[in-house]
């Protein structure tokens, strides 16, 4: 190249630089004025219940008719839950009550140093069971829906073998549900070689937003600290993409700190000794069981999801009992909740799914009406009172009359008999419920002396779980058998 015309192009180059960042510099105080102007978590609502720190918000609604069974979303107990609602466009809370849904959502707060000991089970079995006890006085409904997000998947799933009963359908969205040694970069560092969550702890009590923050944007350092700020440095005089940058730069910054006694249970338990997945959660005494979870599950899972990989939810499938539909879609974990494209593509399957799941036919509406105008302790004596029940069998007609018979008779049948509290059944091993016994049977293997003689292989083959879960089932088997 003639070296002038190379000088002449260097010129240019320059000139065009130079005029680049009068630009960018002209457009920054915009920009900056933007960022500091944004608001975040806009849907209306109102604080129906609360304890503590926690608040129970319930959104209006935003169609003239709704669906029966409401839906309770659980967060995280790290970070605000407004990730959900971080704007009209990109809202969870606001997708569910277009698509007809009443939407309660439980925003823990943040911890005081007097909250320092509060365990899962507090979590657990206190603030959602009352949450969720609120929803159903409020609906009318005996079980409702569940959707938990990160962390607060994980409690649901702890709640929902603990009070199935109360949940009609469960939602799980990059829940961290199965650690077995292949579940990203969060787990390597939380192994108990190299991790002692009791140190922390010790050291601070309730654990500083800081120190997580900090520990997350090290998984991804580099896209963290240097390239999403480049991209709004290229995007400054963009007002729409200034907006969505400063959203998320709101909400990151806005983080909580964790219960201190809480934080060391869950890393210990959950992560360190995978005990949720193993059947092996205790929580105050009370065994998190996975068998009892009997209701529809739904897995909704980032494919690009770096804090809680695939995984981490879809291994987790092979331990329950139950109907399970996977929807994984190609974004991350925060972008399950806020891109574009999973508000276009992946929350109208979600919300279908839910759509199907939550019809009451008109017995059960019916039901539920009558049960609403009775005080409790009266609806209480109304299912115990056989006289009552004739009554309402009379008056029903004699279709109706032949479903509460059969519902009565139903319910004998199940009242357990002398020799069954004496035998034990397929059911009685820790990780088979009454599908999957079901179709155990169906495969030959008719009772306990069947498994314990059984091959490991072809069962696992036969019902679609691991080896080592047969395995463990086999073990529980002769231990019941006294072999």
């Amino acid at each position: 190249m003639n070296p002038f015309v190379r000088a002449l192009d260097m010129q240019r180059k320059q000139w065009e630089r130079s005029t680049e960042l009068v630009e960018k510099a002209t457009a920054t105080p915009d920009g900056v004025e933007t960022m500091s102007e944004v608001d975040v978590g806009q849907t209306p609502s109102e604080v129906v219940y609360e304890e503590n720190k926690l608040q129970l918000l319930h959104y209006e609604s935003m169609t003239e008719e709704q669906h029966s069974v409401p839906i309770l979303v659980v967060y995280a107990l790290i970070n605000r839950p407004y990730i959900l609602d971080l704007q009209p466009d990109r809202s969870v809370v606001r997708t569910l009550l277009e698509n007809g849904f009443d939407v309660y959502l439980v925003d823990w707060g943040e911890p005081s140093r007097l909250d320092a000991s509060l365990t899962l089970d507090d979590y657990v079995n206190r603030y959602i069971d009352n949450c969720v006890d609120v929803v159903r006085e409020r609906s009318g409904q005996d079980s409702i829906n569940l959707l938990g997000y990160c962390m607060g998947g994980t409690m649901s799933v702890m709640y929902s073998a603990l009070h199935p009963e109360k949940v009609r359908n469960l939602g799980l969205m990059a829940a961290g549900l199965c650690f077995a040694g292949d579940s990203g970069v969060l787990e390597l560092w939380g192994d108990d070689d190299y991790y002692t969550p009791e140190a922390v702890t010790d050291a601070f009590g309730n654990v500083p937003a800081e120190f997580l923050d900090i520990g997350f944007a090290l998984m991804d350092p580099v896209d963290n600290f240097v390239t999403k700020y480049l991209r709004l440095y290229d995007n400054i005089e963009r007002e729409e993409f200034v907006e969505n940058f400063s959203r998320m730069e709101q909400w990151i910054g806005d983080g909580i700190d964790v219960a201190g006694t809480t934080y060391q249970q869950f890393l210990e338990e959950i992560y360190q000794k995978n005990s949720l997945m193993e059947n092996e959660l205790y929580l105050d005494g009370k065994h998190v069981d996975l068998a009892e979870i009997d209701m529809p599950v739904l897995q909704i899972i980032g494919e690009y999801d770096h804090l809680i990989p695939p995984e981490s939810s879809k291994g987790f499938n092979s331990a329950l009992d139950t109907e399970v539909t996977t929807m994984e879609f190609p974004t991350g974990h925060i972008g399950l909740s806020v891109s574009s494209k999973s508000h276009a593509e992946l929350w109208p399957q979600v919300c279908e799914w839910f759509e199907e799941r939550s019809v009451v036919d008109e017995a059960e509406a019916e039901e539920v009406s009558e049960q609403a105008q009775l005080p409790s302790d009266e609806a209480v004596e109304a299912e115990e009172a056989p006289d009552e029940v004739e009554e309402a069998t009379e008056d029903a007609g004699e279709d109706e009359s032949v479903d509460v018979e059969g519902a009565t008779d139903e319910a004998e049948s199940d009242e357990p008999d002398e020799a069954d509290e004496s035998e034990p059944t397929l059911e009685s091993v820790s990780g088979i419920g009454p599908k999957r016994a079901e179709r155990l049977r169906e495969t030959g293997v008719e009772s306990l002396d069947d498994l314990a003689d059984a091959d490991v292989e072809a069962v696992a083959d036969a019902v679609d779980v691991s080896p080592e879960r047969v395995d463990d089932w086999l073990q529980q088997a002769r231990e019941l058998l006294d072999r």
